[in-house]
C-alpha cells in the first residue's frame, strides 16, 4: 500500500491539482531523450518546479542548462550545425513548457498541473512518476543550496515529507481503491507542499502576480 503523508504539517486542498496529458508527457519524454540526466518528464518538471519554488534567480535558463545545455560556438560544418539547431529547438520546446509552469505556479498557485501519466497508466507507473517529480523538486532544492536553518518550520516539514515519499516502496503495488485513493491524496499534497516552498523563498522576490 502507498502510505499516504502522516497528520504533521500541512493539508493538501480537495481538488488542488491536475495532472497533464499523455501527449504531454509523451512529447517531453522524447525532448529528453538526448539530455545527458536522462531523466524522465515527472523528475524534469520536478527540477523546474524546484527551482522556481526555491527563488532561482533565472528557473528557466537554469533548468535548460541542467536539461540541455546550449552547445559551445563550433565551426560551421553540416553536422555540427545540424547538431547545433536540434539541441536549440529541443531548448525552444522545453522552454515553453517552463514558461507556461512558471505563469500557472506564479499566477494561479494550486491548479498547476504536475506532469504525470495519466489516469490510464498504471498505478504502479503512476506512482513512480511521482516519486521522480519529487526526487526532481529536491535535487533543484540541493543545487540551490538552500539550508534548512533559511525556512520556516512548516516548508522545512513539508522538505522532509518529500524525503519520506522517495523511500516509499513501490513495488509490485497492488491495483486497488486504497492505492488509487492515497495516490491521488499524495499527489495533491505534493502540489500544496510545492506551493508553500513557492509562497515562502520565490514569491517575496518575484511579486506574486
Amino acid at each position: 500500500m502507498i502510505a499516504p503523508r502522516n497528520d504533521r504539517g500541512i493539508t493538501a486542498a480537495s481538488g488542488a491539482t491536475e495532472t497533464t496529458t499523455d501527449n504531454d508527457y509523451d512529447q517531453i519524454g522524447s525532448l529528453l531523450q538526448a539530455s545527458p540526466l536522462a531523466s524522465t518528464p515527472s523528475e524534469a518538471q520536478g527540477m523546474l518546479c524546484g527551482l522556481i519554488c526555491g527563488g532561482a534567480a533565472a528557473p528557466e535558463s537554469a533548468w535548460l542548462d541542467l536539461l540541455r545545455p546550449a552547445p559551445a560556438p563550433i565551426p560551421d560544418e553540416d553536422g555540427d550545425a545540424t547538431r547545433n539547431a536540434s539541441v536549440q529547438l529541443h531548448r525552444a520546446a522545453l522552454g515553453t513548457l517552463a514558461r507556461k509552469t512558471l505563469d500557472r505556479i506564479a499566477g494561479h498557485g494550486l491548479d498547476f498541473p504536475l506532469l504525470l501519466p495519466d489516469d490510464s497508466r498504471a498505478l504502479a507507473e503512476r506512482a513512480t512518476a511521482l516519486y521522480d517529480w519529487v526526487r526532481g523538486f529536491l535535487f533543484s532544492i540541493g543545487v540551490l543550496g538552500i539550508a534548512e536553518r533559511d525556512l520556516s518550520a512548516e516548508v522545512r516539514e513539508a522538505l522532509r515529507d518529500f524525503a519520506d515519499i522517495t523511500r516509499l516502496d513501490l513495488e509490485q503495488l497492488p491495483e486497488d481503491e486504497e492505492n488509487e485513493a492515497a495516490l491521488a491524496e499524495l499527489t495533491e499534497f505534493v502540489c500544496v507542499a510545492a506551493m508553500l516552498v513557492y509562497e515562502e523563498r520565490a514569491a517575496p522576490r518575484m511579486g506574486s502576480r
